[in-house]
């Protein structure tokens, strides 16, 4: 029926009837009624049209392109209906057959007619048109689309059309048309040149590249920098030297090396890889050898000289496998490879020469590589005359790296060493007048100079060239002040000096000698080793008085604690050369340096004055200058102080004087000091025979023993009182040390105590609340009455009994307060009994006890 169907209406359009008056004739049915006297009462509605359309969406197709083409005859201009119309063909086209995709190329066609402005209609076109064996069909096609449409629309037709070129297209073709598109768009060079690369039009692509890269105005599409892009114009023209013919390869690297600074290394082996590959080898040679001798970054040379090793070892093993091959070697042959040897050998024993060089073209004012290179040449006299000459000549003053008087030093004694005399003074001559930036560099020319004289034995020619460095200019120069030249303020040197008056000592007077030390202390550029050297050379001329007076003028040059020195070497030497005739100028010079002492010397000034008055002066005075020195010096000082003072006072006003002096330390020092200070005066009491003073002196002391830490103390006082005490005394003891325990043990008990009760507490209460807590107990509870601990039976109250809490209960004590009269009548007689002290332990003392 179908088929029948599809024959009548072919054979109505022959006869030239309308498409409307076929449909009307063999498809129309009841329902296009209300859709036909809908598109008669408005022909030009799309809605109406589209309405109708739908109606029919799922079929039958035919039907379904005879109301497009009705709707389409109707409003040919509709962008809607054709769009439409062409995905309805688009989706029914069933086979790939010519006559099925060129039946809807020409609806395509016919579309264009009106619709030639729209790009979506080009771009579907398009795309329909690659899917058909049409190449050139579908080139003109897209080339057709691009002259239709406005410029702003071909943006949307460039990426389909440059798919299609690179897919399907002779490169000759493509290349035109990539051509058209960079007008347009230049931005998207880089594409263009990755696909001349990829096609094997390497020269097209180089120039491409050189021209952004030297465009100044292109951005990469990419991201690429400008550095980048030269790498990549470098590695395509230096491994493809023989593709590359519209470029100078030479004068585009050449040009990147004076851009590129940072990237010379890469830029020259690039340069040298390219007439490698060209089979230049020589000029190769060339181009490594140029760039060692100008790049200026270790860097950089590292990457040139292994590429320049690595191409002279490889021509090398090529030569050597090219002969072995040919199995003939002649003599050229053998001549070559003792060259090619030769070559890399070279190379290679240059490199550390090479290395210095790049280092001084990075900072020619390098003292220490100029010194370098002068080491390297060792040997080669020559060389190293020049490399001085050149280094002397180069060098600013101003910015040199380094000690440049070095240079200068190392050229004379270069000269020195070849026994050149004249030409090593000739040196000296020259260093002396350049402007260094520091007196000390000058100084120490002048002072190799002067050596190197005395080193031949020039003593007079020494002496003279002393006098000439050291003679004051003709107006007063400050030694520190910048603005003046370092020849004007070298008198001020103490490096010179110090070598002048070496000198004087060993080749002048000692009027030339003394007259020296005076000009260095009327310069005020002396030390206190200077005053020092200066008296005991005095003294060594057995110039005494003169020795004092130097060690005068260098106590009134310095301040603490730079006159330490001088006023011990002072007050020894005054000593040992007068002793006690001169007793009181002594004591006033002792007096005058221990006013301004600071603590950390005092005890060495003390003692030495303590020694004067205990030789040479009275007792008492040399006691009351122990007494100071308790004073003076620093605390950590004073218990070795208080020792001192302690066994001077035995020896010079006899043991009990010694009391006030341990009182006196014990209100002083630190605990740790006092504690054995305590058993030394507690010790001094036993052997007097005064038991009760010294038990009240271990009383005393065992408020800052902790039993637990000082059990030596108390096992002293508890041998002390099985010895010298009763059961009351050892009671009282022990009585003593739980208290002082338990007084160590409270800040402990109070912390535990603390914890534990942070630890019990439920969980949920807050930290405030547990502070609250405390606050409202400590109010409500009442204050209790201080109980005190006496400190002995005597100053107890009568029936008045003391409770101590934390009293330790013995059971020797319980089995004395229950057992019967009998076990008291044998604790009675187990009582210690108290018996006279034989006299034969006072010794001397004797007098006194009685």
């Amino acid at each position: 029926m179908k088929m029948e169907l599809e024959s009548n209406v072919n054979e109505a359009r022959g006869n030239d009837m309308s498409d409307a008056v076929i449909f009307q004739t063999y498809w129309l049915n009841k329902r296009d009624v209300e859709f036909e006297q809908d598109i008669l009462r408005n022909p030009n509605s799309v809605k109406c049209w589209m309405r109708y359309i739908d109606n029919y969406k799922l079929g039958p197709y035919k039907k379904v392109c005879v109301l497009y083409e009705r709707a389409l005859k109707q409003l040919p201009g509709s962008y809607k209906l054709w769009h439409c119309y062409l995905k309805i063909r688009r989706k029914y086209l069933k086979t790939t057959d010519n006559p099925d995709y060129e039946e809807v190329n020409n609806v395509y066609e016919r579309a264009l007619v009106y619709m030639n402005k729209m790009p979506r209609i080009w771009i579907e076109f398009c795309t329909f048109m690659l899917k058909q064996p049409k190449l050139t069909v579908a080139r003109r096609l897209f080339d057709r689309a691009l002259r239709a449409l406005p410029i702003t629309q071909h943006v949307r037709i460039w990426p389909l059309y440059l798919k299609f070129i690179k897919e399907s297209h002779d490169p000759e073709v493509a290349v035109k048309i990539y051509r058209r598109y960079l007008k347009l768009f230049p931005e998207d060079s880089e594409d263009y040149i990755e696909y001349l690369t990829t096609s094997g039009r390497l020269d097209e692509a180089a120039v491409r590249l050189s021209e952004i890269v030297n465009n100044d105005s292109f951005v990469s599409k990419h991201g690429k920098s400008k550095h980048q892009l030269w790498n990549e114009l470098c590695n395509l023209i230096s491994k493809n030297p023989l593709e590359i013919k519209s470029l100078n390869v030479d004068a585009i690297i050449r040009s990147g090396l004076r851009r590129y600074t940072d990237q010379l290394g890469h830029l020259w082996n690039s340069l040298a890889d390219y007439y490698i590959r060209s089979g230049l080898f020589e000029r190769a040679r060339d181009i490594y050898e140029e760039a060692i001798q100008t790049v200026t970054t270790v860097r950089d040379f590292t990457q040139v000289y292994d590429a320049y090793a690595q191409f002279e070892e490889l021509s090398l093993q090529k030569r050597m496998e090219v002969v072995h091959a040919n199995q003939n070697s002649t003599e050229k042959d053998d001549c070559e490879i003792d060259l090619r040897m030769a070559r890399l050998e070279n190379l290679i024993e240059r490199r550390l020469l090479l290395l210095n060089s790049v280092l001084l073209r990075q900072n020619p004012h390098n003292v220490k590589e100029w010194l370098k290179r002068v080491q390297l040449y060792e040997g080669n006299d020559v060389q190293v005359i020049n490399t001085f000459t050149e280094a002397v000549e180069t060098v600013d003053p101003q910015k040199a790296v380094g000690r440049l008087h070095t240079l200068w030093v190392e050229f004379a004694k270069f000269y020195e060493k070849a026994k050149q005399v004249e030409e090593a003074r000739l040196v000296f001559k020259k260093a002396v007048l350049v402007s260094y930036i520091k007196v000390e560099h000058l100084a120490s020319v002048w002072c190799e100079w002067v050596e190197m004289e005395l080193r031949h034995e020039n003593f007079n020619e020494a002496m003279r060239l002393m006098r000439q460095a050291t003679s004051i200019p003709s107006r007063k120069v400050a030694y520190h002040d910048d603005t003046e030249t370092v020849q004007i303020r070298l008198h001020k040197s103490l490096k010179l000096w110090s070598l002048y008056l070496d000198m004087e000592e060993s080749f002048g007077t000692v009027k030339s000698t003394m007259a020296c030390y005076d000009r260095v202390i009327d310069l005020r550029i002396a030390t206190p080793q200077t005053i020092i050297n200066y008296g005991l050379f005095l003294e060594e001329n057995n110039y005494f008085e003169e020795m004092f007076k130097a060690y005068e003028k260098g106590v009134a040059l310095f301040k603490w604690p730079n006159v330490f020195d001088i006023w011990n070497t002072y007050l020894t030497k005054f000593l040992d050369r007068y002793g006690g005739t001169k007793l009181e100028r002594a004591r006033d010079l002792f007096e005058e340096c221990l006013e301004s002492c600071p603590p950390q010397f005092a005890k060495c000034i003390y003692l030495l004055y303590a020694k004067l008055e205990e030789k040479h002066g009275l007792g008492r005075r040399a006691m009351a200058v122990y007494e100071r020195a308790t004073e003076a010096v620093l605390p950590e000082e004073k218990f070795e102080m208080f020792n001192i003072y302690i066994k001077k006072a035995a020896e010079i006003s006899g043991i009990p004087k010694t009391r006030e002096i341990y009182m006196k330390a014990l209100e002083v020092l630190t605990n740790n000091n006092a504690r054995t200070m305590y058993l030394r005066f507690a010790e001094l009491e036993t052997k007097l025979g005064e038991i009760d003073r010294a038990r009240a002196i271990y009383s005393h002391c065992s408020q800052i023993c902790d039993p637990r830490v000082t059990e030596e103390f108390w096992q002293t006082w508890t041998s002390f009182e099985v010895a010298h005490g009763n059961e009351d005394t050892l009671r009282e003891m022990l009585r003593i040390k739980r208290s002082v325990q338990a007084m160590y043990n409270i800040q402990v008990n109070m912390m535990s105590a603390q914890m534990m009760s942070v630890i019990s507490v439920e969980p949920e209460k807050s930290g405030m609340k547990l502070l609250e807590e405390k606050a409202l107990e400590k109010i409500e509870k009442p204050l209790e009455p201080i109980k005190f601990v006496l400190g002995s039976e005597q100053d107890r109250l009568p029936n008045e009994k003391v409770i101590n809490p934390d009293e330790i209960e013995f059971s020797d004590d319980e089995n004395e307060d229950d057992g019967d009269k009998e076990n008291e009548e044998n604790d009675d007689e187990d009582m210690p009994t108290k018996k006279d002290v034989p006299a034969e332990l006072f010794g001397n003392l004797g007098a006194f006890t009685e």
